[in-house]
């Protein structure tokens, strides 16, 4: 069963990752300079969808993919609709969330989650809000980042 939820995804080497929050939690903005820090780096990025993303589970992965109608188009907040380079779908590998750390995040807890469908769920990480190169912090966080396969909880 495909389902809609509020995300945005993108492909970083052959990580598939999909940002979840709130809306105006940064997301989109994230997943730019994600994008940007990935391509600085020599490797590969591409969006694959702002604000919706369907997601399906297919032999125990979590496969997503974007509607057409938004195709390559990312919500600069301020500044408009922006045009990215796409990919039509992708296994998601994690979840990346980010935030305002406080006292109470400054450490967040580990080994947790993002519940998707179908009762699979995908390691949940967060990140600043703020960080200028979401791309470094994640390659010193996530062992053989940005390689698919090393995420596992």
């Amino acid at each position: 069963m495909t389902t809609l939820v509020h995300g945005t995804a993108v492909v970083i080497g052959t990580a598939g990752i999909i940002l979840v929050g709130p809306s105006g939690s940064g997301k989109s903005a994230m997943a730019v300079r994600l994008m940007s820090g990935a391509r600085r780096a020599g490797q590969f990025s591409a969006l694959l969808s702002d604000d919706q993303v369907f997601v399906e589970a297919v032999n125990g992965q979590i496969v997503a993919t974007g509607p057409e109608a938004i195709k390559g188009l990312i919500e600069l907040r301020g500044s408009g609709i922006g045009r990215l380079s796409t990919i039509e779908h992708a296994v998601l590998h994690f979840a990346l969330q980010p935030l305002v750390p406080d006292s109470a995040t400054r450490i967040p807890q580990e080994n947790q989650s993002w519940p998707v469908t179908d009762g699979l769920s995908l390691p949940l990480h967060f990140i600043d809000k703020a960080v200028s190169d979401p791309f470094g912090w994640l390659a010193a966080l996530i062992p053989a980042f940005p390689v698919a396969g090393s995420f596992q909880l």
